[in-house]
């Protein structure tokens, strides 16, 4: 059936480039093409914050609505994701007039792709419409808020799942198991010669074939292709004060973000990200074009794509140590041609002291450093299996949501593991996405026997979860679920003594304890302060006796080898 004249035009196309979807227009438009077109479908998958239904997309050239099916015929699956932001709407509107010109015959998809595309991900931001909270941006007339219902950045939310947003997405991404996820965004920061940048997956982290793959071929694909048809790109900027001379670093996306966590499940991930001063006609024009090339390189390196995406998660199966943080390496750099405007001076209307703005009249191009070569700055052991006291449910539900397999002891086992018990930490003074993050984490290392109860949990690492497992159970992980505060109740003693009391009981205990004793006297003579502070060598000497409950500090995700 062939589209109406009434579903060929989009809001987009109605307002001549001015005005972008509303969620409701949004949804109404699939739910026509779906009605027009059996090689797309709608359906309802989770919930949202907002307290409506989330949709999916579904578009392949045999009809085939099966994610699983798609990738039992071999087709590379293709997860695209919009309006994170919705202030930055221009995937929205993009992906309208994509999936609306497949239907219509205008374009093309190649067999061995499928698309899985989220019209809308941040439904109370987009709900919260208004036409002032992108002071920096040229359009559209109005547009959607980056917090959602609950005031979150859904952007930071996909390890943490505060939100049923991200709880939902999980559910998407592990249905559609894409090869590459799209996440389209808009820029902010400084002025510069290009409608598109992009960024993708850290390519030394994703590692392994696909990571090289993606540097050394599907990368350069797309800088070529986005060149002919017109819309040159570079990699995301983040220079500062409006000097490129030094080139810019890489972005390093942690677990938190949406490239990080697809990365977790060697997922090619890109966050396209359009510039915010080009006018809103020509930043969904580039993500349009941008998406074509993304599909047709796809469809071109398919079977290779697939087959080391299939060799990289097999081989992190044998891997017994696995990285958990990275850090630029300044020894090494690409080198672009980058096109700027001069940034220059003036006197500010507003303060009377001098600040920085970009002279369109000036445009160069120059080479500069782009410092895209990463190494890891710090690796875990990975061990046979974590075990988990079930009463930590909250870790272990999203570990569920996330397809980890886990299996429960059939009944009390003392079983001796490996612990870990946190020996210094930082928090975030001021809240960072409803946590005060904790960093800077230091643990030490232990054997100890210790009493698990029936119903606790097993999780084995010799599954497709494997790197998600230690990124998100080892502590020293930057985007963990102890740096995340899900633990942080051990760090809270919950028993005490009272001083006259505990003095009594430690004079009886401390004389069948010599070695406890020599200690204290040791830290006396090295430790003035200490040897002034009775309040602190009674700790000492408690902190060493049975009294001290051992759950103190002790991290409980315990380590089987």
């Amino acid at each position: 059936m062939g589209l109406g004249a009434a579903a060929q035009e989009t809001p987009f196309e109605r307002s001549a480039g001015k005005q972008s979807a509303t969620y409701a227009e949004c949804i109404a438009f699939y739910k026509d093409l779906d009605m027009r077109s059996p090689r797309l479908s709608i359906r309802e998958m989770g919930m949202s914050d907002a307290g409506y239904p989330y949709h999916v997309v579904l578009y392949s050239n045999d009809g085939v609505a099966d994610p699983g099916a798609w990738h039992r015929q071999h087709k590379l699956v293709i997860l695209i994701n919009n309006g994170i932001h919705p202030g930055e709407p221009d995937g929205i509107d993009a992906s309208m007039l994509l999936l609306r010109d497949l239907v219509a015959g205008k374009i093309s998809l190649p067999d061995n792709i499928a698309l899985a595309v989220i019209p809308l991900y941040n439904i109370g931001g987009a709900l919260n419409r208004t036409s002032f909270s992108r002071v920096n941006q040229n359009g559209p007339e109005s547009y959607g808020f980056r917090g959602n219902a609950q005031n979150l950045d859904l952007n930071r939310d996909f390890t943490k799942n505060d939100s049923r947003s991200a709880r939902s997405f999980a559910q998407i991404f592990h249905l559609v198991d894409p090869e590459i996820q799209i996440d389209n965004h808009v820029s902010d920061g400084a002025d510069y010669q290009y409608t598109m940048t992009l960024l993708a997956t850290q390519w030394n982290k994703l590692g392994g074939e696909l990571g090289v793959f993606l540097h050394d071929v599907y990368g350069p694909a797309l800088t070529a292709g986005m060149e002919k048809k017109g819309w040159p790109m570079t990699p995301y900027v983040e220079f500062e004060a409006g000097n490129p001379d030094r080139g810019w670093d890489g972005f390093y996306d942690e677990p938190r973000y949406s490239s990080g966590y697809a990365a977790l499940w060697h997922t090619v991930a890109f966050m396209p990200e359009t510039h915010m001063l080009k006018p809103f006609k020509d930043r969904v024009q580039a993500t349009y074009s941008l998406m074509t090339v993304m599909i047709a390189q796809a469809s071109l390196h398919a079977t290779e794509i697939i087959g080391m995406r299939k060799h990289d998660i097999a081989a992190d199966q044998d891997s017994s140590r696995l990285s958990l943080d990275w850090k630029v390496d300044t020894t090494r750099w690409d080198e672009l041609n980058f096109k700027g405007y001069s940034a220059e001076t003036k006197t500010s209307a507003i303060t009377g002291m001098p600040r920085l703005y970009y002279d369109r009249s000036k445009p160069f191009e120059k080479k500069v450093r782009f410092y895209d070569y990463f190494a890891a700055d710090a690796s875990a052991d990975v061990p046979a299996a974590y075990v988990i006291p079930q009463g930590w449910h909250a870790v272990t539900d999203l570990l569920a949501l996330n397809g980890v397999r886990m299996r429960r002891l059939l009944h009390d086992t003392l079983m001796t593991v490996e612990t870990y018990h946190i020996a210094g930490f930082e928090s975030y003074p001021r809240a960072y996405e409803k946590h005060h993050k904790n960093t800077a984490i230091k643990v030490t290392t232990d054997q100890e026997p210790i009493h698990f109860l029936k119903g606790d949990f097993i999780i084995t690492t010799g599954q497709p979860a494997r790197r998600f497992l230690v990124e998100m159970l080892e502590p020293t992980g930057e985007d963990s679920y102890f740096a995340w505060n899900f633990f942080d109740a051990i760090l809270q003693q919950k028993e005490g003594y009272s001083d006259y009391r505990w003095e009594d009981v430690a004079e009886v205990w401390i004389k069948d304890h010599p070695d406890v004793m020599a200690a204290l006297e040791e830290k006396k003579k090295s430790d003035s302060a200490f040897a002034r502070n009775a309040r602190a060598q009674l700790n000492f000497v408690y902190h060493r006796s049975p009294w001290y409950e051992p759950a103190h500090l002790r991290y409980p995700v315990y380590r089987l080898q």
